[in-house]
């Protein structure tokens, strides 16, 4: 009989938030795998808990994914762990998870803290609606198009950046999104968190004179709705005019001032014919 893969969450930072739940999983298991077998040998630890450990991490996730759904399928429980956080969230553990639907392995989530959520929520930015981007890639030609892609997105833009490579991603963010509002989040549930409200701009000012520690969740306003111009049936008659002047068929300049501002082209066409 097949077993099963849990995904557990784990702590971000505070060891006093790992639940209960989460506990008597990795302790019942037989085997975890985990994104850096260091990283969670503490944790473990910490908590008391002896576990075969197997390393699965974006640079083997192929070779170790199949062996990890092999050995459920032979009726073994894993526990899928990250570093911190919620595994499969802009982790390589997104791939494991996928494989196990695929073979008809039975995933079952042990929830636990998310850094990108967590954020968001003491962040003071709305969050009624928010996209989480992950990390920009590293890649020019590839961050050149994700940060096109978003340039209109209206609702809550999150992000994750390193230390290092903090600086040189707020100067491209405020690059292609212009100059927005932004919390930059960090070390959260530990003993430094921090929320810095401030702009993108000014932003990139504060990190040049103060080198960026710890870990960041970047939380940046959308863009702002456009105000569409309301036309009213002379606002459109005189654009139309104006294109039969420069020799359009009635019809076509209707037609095409009707696109435009929203009015009907048969108004439009009966208001020209009246002059």
């Amino acid at each position: 009989m097949s077993g099963k893969l849990f995904v557990v969450g784990t702590p971000i930072g505070n060891l006093g938030d790992m639940s209960e739940r989460a506990l008597s999983i990795l302790n019942d298991v037989d085997f975890i795998a985990a994104e850096d077998t260091r990283v969670t040998v503490k944790l473990l630890n910490h908590c008391g808990i002896k576990k075969p450990l197997i390393s699965y991490f974006e640079h083997n996730k192929y070779e170790k994914g199949e062996i990890i759904i092999n050995r459920i399928l032979s009726g073994e429980n894993c526990a899928l762990v990250s570093d911190a956080g919620m595994p499969a969230i802009s982790d390589p553990g997104e791939m494991l998870v996928a494989q196990a639907h695929e073979k008809g392995v039975k995933v079952e989530s042990v929830p636990g803290p998310s850094a990108c959520v967590t954020a968001l929520a003491i962040s003071g930015m709305p969050s009624g609606r928010f996209c989480f981007e992950g990390f920009l890639s590293v890649n020019k030609a590839s961050r050149k198009e994700h940060l096109e892609e978003i340039k209109s997105e209206k609702r809550t833009l999150i992000f994750y950046e390193a230390p290092h490579k903090l600086l040189a991603t707020l100067t491209d963010l405020f690059e292609a999104l212009g100059e927005r509002e932004i919390a930059v989040v960090k070390e959260l549930t530990k003993i430094h968190e921090t929320v810095f409200k401030t702009t993108l701009g000014e932003a990139i000012a504060y990190f040049k004179e103060n080198a960026p520690k710890g870990e960041y969740v970047l939380i940046i306003k959308g863009a702002s709705p456009t105000v569409q111009k309301q036309y009213t049936l002379e606002d459109a008659a005189q654009m139309a005019r104006k294109l039969i002047s420069d020799g359009t068929p009635h019809s076509a300049a209707a037609k095409e001032i009707a696109a435009l501002t929203g009015i009907k082209k048969g108004d439009i066409y009966a208001a020209v014919l009246k002059d």
